[in-house]
């Protein structure tokens, strides 16, 4: 393939590399400056020919779920929004750490310091460094082009997804950027290998959660050998320069290219922290260039000040890093650093605390969402590689034996969104279960988007006329969630309701069978009041 020159915006430069990588869906809320990305796809032949999809989403939390959706169907997606909005994606963002990726999923946040359109001033390198997910930040148009496909590749080869993060000069600046004359092909549809990833209840994230912190230290060594992270040697050790993103550019621009002193440029995150430490070894002080917030500086004044004294803890591994900090695991710390404080009470063996046996939690004898499931699992062995995109609630239960009926969750709300994702991937029949409170919580957004795009995914809200999972509080949506369904603009003839008992199912079958079949979107309200809550109504009358 040959390589041809065009002249692009920061943002019009990735949006055209995501293209060119093979991307399959664009979702996106507008805001100053990341709006060019998703306007630029969309007015793009290649998207036109291929069908991509890239219609704007409710809000960048719904955009961030959809994105997940196709990813989980094995296609290359991307999100886009501006920094503000990934305060709206937090959830689905954060979750999407402990989820994983499948195809290829890059989050683009695009800053904005100085505030020209915004709000506030914040950096989005901490959420993903919270969330423990990879960073690219590209230093100039070239870059951002660039790291479309290496960054899709990077989300593929660690099964993450990764935050490319822009800010308003790069995004709003245009450069000549050299692209590839002809565009990779889509993914093929497939699903995760490891289908427990994508259902975070507590049992399954904790596991996942000791696998991510190995994970962490693979992407470090990715970082200190990525092609956008350099060091340059210089003459003068008098002082070495750490610079980040589109900094690298105004340095140049100040020594016109002949930069006299020692340099690492940082494109890739997690810090190289090789690099930043042979840095500080070998210069007498340290200049630190970054656009936006103290990011690296904190960084390097907290992990590698080598004027402190050793430091122990969970970065040096001697404190654990998952689950609750307990008086065994402090003795353990205690004996790692071998303190002379070691007495023979610190040294004794540590005790048993778990004197029960663990129960799994199981739906409740006499609920709904158990007629819920068994009816669903029966229609769907009818087709191939049917997905339930489930929510959190008690029918997240639903997952475990002997119902198996659900392939994701991830947080509030996203059950609609991801089967929309999916369903945008190709994937029938997507199928999304939620529960009346969730409805009302998150998911009415998501199922806007569906509305407005008829996506043809079925969606149940199994509503049990309470919150359940918490004890049985008062459900906003009780007794309206018809007309709220309706008001969004549902099809009136494809919004139906159910009474989930046992002596309906031959009933819900066969109502579940006609509305999966109906190439559109369509609700299902299935309902029964919760078994517990009934218990208390009816002993308090």
């Amino acid at each position: 393939m040959g390589k041809i020159k065009r002249l692009l915006l920061g943002d019009e430069a990735f949006a055209q590399g995501a293209l060119d990588a093979g991307l399959s869906g664009a979702y996106a809320y507008p805001g100053t400056p990341s709006t060019e990305i998703l306007e630029y796809i969309q007015q793009s032949p290649l998207a036109q020919d291929r069908k991509i999809h890239s219609h704007w989403s409710s809000n960048e939390k719904t955009a961030m779920e959809e994105a997940m959706g196709m990813s989980f169907c094995g296609k290359r997606a991307i999100v886009s929004m501006k920094h503000v909005g990934l305060n709206v994606a937090a959830d689905p963002f954060v979750n999407s750490a402990m989820t994983g990726a499948n195809g290829g999923l890059i989050v683009v946040a695009a800053d904005d310091p100085s505030m020209h359109s915004s709000q506030n001033e914040q950096d989005s390198r901490f959420y993903a460094d919270f969330a423990m997910i990879p960073i690219l930040e590209p230093s100039d148009q070239q870059e951002a082009y660039d790291m479309a496909e290496y960054g899709f590749n990077l989300s593929e080869k660690f099964k993450i997804p990764v935050l490319l993060r822009l800010v308003t000069r790069l995004s709003h600046s245009r450069s000549v950027v050299e692209v590839e004359d002809a565009p990779k092909p889509e993914n093929t549809l497939h699903y995760p290998e490891i289908r427990e990833q994508w259902v975070l209840m507590p049992a399954m994230s904790r596991k996942r959660n000791v696998r991510l912190i190995e994970d962490y230290k693979k992407f470090q060594r990715d970082s200190e050998s990525s092609p956008f992270n350099l060091y340059s040697e210089g003459k003068d050790k008098s002082l070495g320069i750490i610079v980040s993103g589109i900094a690298w550019n105004y340095l140049n621009e100040v020594f016109q290219g002949k930069i006299p002193y020692p340099v690492v440029k940082v494109s890739q995150y997690p810090l190289p922290v090789n690099m930043v430490k042979h840095l500080i070894d070998s210069c007498e002080a340290i200049l630190i260039l970054e656009e936006g917030q103290p990011f690296i500086e904190k960084k390097v004044r907290g992990e590698l000040d080598n004027n402190l004294k050793r430091i122990y803890g969970k970065l040096t591994g001697e404190v654990v890093r998952t689950g609750e900090l307990t008086p065994d695991e402090v003795k353990k710390s205690l004996r790692a650093i071998k303190t002379e404080q070691c007495d023979d009470e610190i040294n004794k063996p540590e005790g048993n605390s778990e004197v029960l046996l663990p129960r799994p939690p199981a739906l409740c004898q006499g609920c709904g969402h158990r007629d819920v499931y068994n009816a669903l699992n029966e229609v769907l062995k009818e087709y191939d590689s049917p997905k339930v995109f489930g929510d959190i609630g008690c029918y997240t239960l639903g997952y475990l034996s002997p119902f198996n009926a659900i392939d994701t969750c991830v947080d509030m709300g996203a059950s609609i969104t991801m089967a929309k994702g999916a369903a945008d991937a190709g994937q029938h029949p997507s199928v999304a279960i939620i529960g009346d409170s969730t409805f009302t919580h998150s998911g009415m957004t998501g199922l806007l988007d569906a509305i407005n795009e008829n996506s043809p995914i079925t969606v149940i809200i199994s509503d049990n006329l309470t919150t359940g999972m918490t004890g049985g509080q008062d459900s906003q949506g009780t007794g309206k969630l018809e007309e709220i369904c309706l008001g969004l603009g549902a099809a009136p003839e494809h919004v139906r309701t159910i009474d989930s008992h046992p002596k309906n199912i031959a009933d819900m079958e066969q109502l579940f069978k006609e509305e999966i079949d109906y190439p559109g979107l369509s609700v299902i309200i299935s309902r029964r009041e919760c078994i517990q809550t009934a218990r208390r109504h009816s002993s308090k009358k």
